[in-house]
């Protein structure tokens, strides 16, 4: 569902792993909600130093090339269709309108949104 790095801290009666607010910001984890959680172990260079692989900001949950299906849910400034997908990621598909299903290929991806081209409708 989410992948982030935290430290682990000590408040006295127990230990604590913050949550990011983007997580819960974009919808990732709720609140409340109970969550099976996993924690890897940073790897360590010659010296002994952490080094991390994990990002610090989530990344795009859509490559350049890929074929997706998407629904066009509302319309950009420029009169573009967007889609949402995977924690509220941003499709830009120029050409398309509200309530449209459509195939597209993801032609351009940044880190908060990519563009795509209209393929074709689905049904």
């Amino acid at each position: 569902m989410c992948l982030f790095s935290a430290e682990v801290s000590d408040d006295g009666e127990s230990h604590v792993i913050e949550l990011p607010r983007r997580e819960v910001e974009t919808g990732s984890v709720s609140p409340g909600g109970t969550y099976r959680i996993a924690l890897i172990a940073p790897e360590r260079d010659d010296e002994h130093e952490t080094k991390m692989d994990v990002p610090d900001e989530p990344q795009p949950p859509v490559e350049p090339g890929e074929i997706r299906y998407v629904e066009i849910e509302d319309l950009g400034k420029q009169g573009d269709g967007i889609a949402r997908v995977e924690r509220g990621y941003v499709i830009i598909v120029p050409g398309t309108e509200v309530g449209q299903r459509v195939k597209i290929e993801v032609t351009e991806v940044k880190s908060n949104f990519a563009v795509g081209e209209h393929l074709s409708e689905t049904r």
